[in-house]
């Protein structure tokens, strides 16, 4: 495969701010012979089929695309795609012909693809009742044939271009404009791509070198799930993928933001607040938000005084907001203290698994009200940032509060969940300790320095039963509840990988950190920047095009190349 070069089946090919991408995948897990036009404004919606034609029938040609570009075909036919605009797509063609048609083959009240062709001018407009959005073609040159524009049922509704050569736009339009008008040649289009995301990468890894050969891929995974602000999201923002985990959860930003920090802090910074947007009257925030919506069913954990801290550090001139971010994270952090913990006790819990973003491990398998060791060390590294803030923004006595409440959350944690040579997650209801051998009661590493030594000793060999050669299993392989493709029972995943090897360091285990480093680092590299990846084999699973695990990869990559060799 060329330098630069990406399969379409593990990443779509997307722009800066755009909604949409070209891309087989059409659904969760479900790809389709030809890449389409999928949009992500109400969910993820194909909403154009692009099928390229010879003679007036379908060839299969491949496929492939570059950051700046996406090519079907070689030299004996070709077709170049490349973005013009974050709703403007140029596609020019010569030796082929290329069929735009609508996906959906039916047309019925609210739901499918309306088609109308201008005869004048050859433009076609297509409204997708889903994505509440038309996408109008615009023939720059070549020949232009119009197919069921009259037609209604399940006749196929489509755009065919020819002539020897040939280029058409594709815009997405949420009202009447102007057709669009080419300002620049084709080859312009591409080179001010190539030019965008060549500063991007410059910018988030200018370490990047033969030793992190994911590094500029992980960029563009993250560059090209950018959106503009639309709906609910009201800054620019990445969501976590362009394939059909199109949202913006509420931890997953945080690794984004940090991964941005050093080269687009404007963006990072955007990444982190683009939720707390959305935080309600009790300090709770959302689930999770996209254009159409915010969800509120669930909440996520409380990891944001643990990247406030590293933001802190990665952003140049330190936090750009303090007296904001101080009150937003005071009422997240109250949010846990005065309404998940049950009166009397010290110690907050979770709802659900999918407060945790832990969604089906083995602490929830039986009960779903649940205390678990990560929750409580979280809050300890929340509150003791709240106490940093509120000392930096002049208020010790609120400080000193702060971090008498981290002290306290600190010692109930080891009091109520530490059996004596382990961390345990209890019901609620009944004190009863979940079983499982899940990497979930592991999680108190993050507070490296603050454990006490045997009992941070004890964590870290217990991380060594979960580290396999591809990374931290989330489930311990040797667990009866172990599964290759278990989610959250199994698979190694970024977040924790992030976090556990930030927490090792500062508890001194530094060839341990190095080591889950060097495997996360190295699977990237073999397997992409999937959701997840099996423990034992490497092999990406879900999502294929995850953007906090392309974070994650860099992230661990700057670190590592920022350190001196041994």
């Amino acid at each position: 495969m060329p330098t630069g070069e990406f399969s379409l089946r593990e990443i779509p090919f997307s722009h800066p701010g755009s909604w949409f991408d070209l891309s087989p995948v059409v659904a969760q897990a479900t790809f389709a012979d030809d890449l389409h036009l999928v949009s992500h404004r109400h969910g993820m919606h194909a909403v154009l089929a692009l099928v390229p034609e010879s003679g007036g029938e379908r060839v299969a040609v491949p496929a492939a695309a570059t950051p700046s570009a996406l090519t079907w075909g070689d030299g004996g036919g070709r077709i170049t795609a490349a973005f013009a605009a974050p709703d403007v797509l140029r596609i020019a063609g010569r030796g082929l012909d290329l069929r735009i048609r609508a996906a959906e083959a039916t047309l019925t009240p609210f739901t499918g693809t309306y088609f109308f062709a201008d005869p004048v001018d050859g433009s076609a407009v297509f409204t997708s009742y889903e994505t509440g959005h038309r996408y109008r073609v615009t023939v720059l040159s070549g020949q232009v044939r119009h197919v069921g524009a009259e037609a209604l049922g399940t006749a196929e509704r489509a755009v065919v271009v020819s002539g020897g050569a040939w280029e058409v736009a594709i815009e997405e339009v949420p009202g009447a404009r102007e057709p669009y008008a080419a300002a620049s040649a084709f080859d312009d289009v591409v080179a001010a791509a190539t030019a965008g995301f060549a500063a991007f990468a410059d910018s988030v890894a200018p370490w990047r070198s033969e030793r992190t050969p994911a590094a500029e891929l992980a960029c563009y995974v993250l560059w090209s799930a950018i959106v503009a602000p639309a709906g609910f999201v009201g800054r620019p923002a990445v969501l976590m993928s362009k394939h059909w985990m199109d949202k913006v959860w509420s931890w997953d930003h945080c690794f984004n933001a940090l991964a941005l920090a050093g080269g687009r802090p404007e963006l990072a910074w955007h990444q982190f607040q683009v939720v707390f947007d959305h935080q309600d009257d009790r300090g709770a925030l959302p689930d999770s938000i996209t254009h159409a919506e915010v969800l509120r069913n669930f909440v996520k954990p409380p990891i944001h005084g643990w990247a406030l801290s590293r933001l802190r550090r990665r952003l140049p001139g330190g936090l750009p907001e303090p007296g904001p971010v101080y009150r937003q994270l005071a009422a997240w952090t109250t949010f846990w203290l005065e309404h998940r913990r049950v009166p009397g006790g010290p110690l907050a819990h979770y709802e659900h698994g999918n407060d945790s973003g832990w969604d089906n491990a083995t602490p929830f398998a039986r009960e779903r009200l649940v205390r678990t060791p990560d929750l409580a060390a979280f809050l300890v590294l929340q509150l003791k940032e709240l106490a940093v803030l509120a000392a930096e923004l002049g208020d010790p006595d609120a400080a000193a509060r702060w971090a008498a409440e981290a002290e306290s959350m600190l010692a109930a944690l080891l009091d109520e969940l530490w059996d004596g040579t382990k961390f345990v997650s209890r019901s609620v209801a009944t004190g009863a300790v979940q079983s499982g051998a899940s990497l979930l009661d592991l999680m108190p590493i993050v507070l490296g320095e603050h454990l006490p030594p045997d009992v941070r000793d004890r964590v870290v060999a217990g991380l060594e039963a979960h580290l396999t050669d591809i990374g931290l299993a989330t489930e311990r392989p040797s667990s009866e509840f172990y599964e290759a493709d278990g989610y959250w029972r199994g698979p190694v995943w970024a977040p924790v990988t992030v976090l556990i090897e930030d927490g090792l360091r500062g508890a001194g285990a530094t060839e341990l950190a190095d080591r889950v480093s060097a495997r996360f680092r190295a699977v990237c590299e073999k397997s992409g920047f999937a959701e997840n990846f099996d423990a034992l084999t490497g092999d990406g699973l879900r999502d294929r095009a995850y953007t906090w695990t392309a974070a994650a990869y860099l992230l661990l990559a700057a670190d590592a190349e920022a350190r001196p060799e041994a």
